[in-house]
This record gives structure tokens, C-alpha cells and sequence, in this order.
């Protein structure tokens, strides 16, 4: 989830506040504290423009998936960045 904020440009603030939950929030999910739900992981991806399951699971989409695959880094399974 940190990676996607970086790689967009979206500070932590402005996620909160698009997702209506404090920065403090923002920051337990980022740094694999808490997981957030479903629907929150969803708009998480159509802010940062990443696909879901990328999100969700840590794994880049295939080519031929829907939402492509095209030069998403990895992320471990605790949303952490994994470089």
C-alpha cells in the first residue's frame, strides 16, 4: 500500500482523507498493522489507479488479466514495499 502511495504521488493525508478515516488509520494499514476490509482495499485502488488484487494479495496481474501487469513491483504479503 506504501508503494502505491509513491509510485502515484498520493500523500498519506490526502488518502484519509479521501477514504474519510484518519492518518493514523492510513498508517496502521501501510506499515502492515492492520489489514484494512475489502471495500477499503477497492477505492485504495481506484485512487491510486493499481489493480486490487495487486493490493490485496501482493501479486502483480498477469499480461492478459484484467488490469494488467505491466511494471507493478511485488509486494510481500504484508503490504509492505518489497525492495
Amino acid at each position: 500500500m506504501r508503494k502505491s502511495l509513491r509510485l502515484t504521488g498520493i500523500g498519506v493525508q490526502d488518502m484519509a482523507d479521501y477514504l474519510e478515516v484518519s492518518r493514523n488509520t492510513v498508517g496502521t494499514w501501510i506499515n502492515g498493522r492492520i489489514t484494512p476490509s475489502a471495500q477499503t482495499i477497492r477505492l485504495w485502488a481506484m485512487r491510486t489507479g493499481v489493480p486490487y488484487r495487486w493490493l490485496r494479495d501482493g501479486e502483480t496481474p498477469a499480461q492478459g488479466d484484467p488490469g494488467g501487469g505491466e511494471g507493478l513491483p511485488r509486494l510481500d504479503l504484508n503490504q509492505r514495499p518489497s525492495d
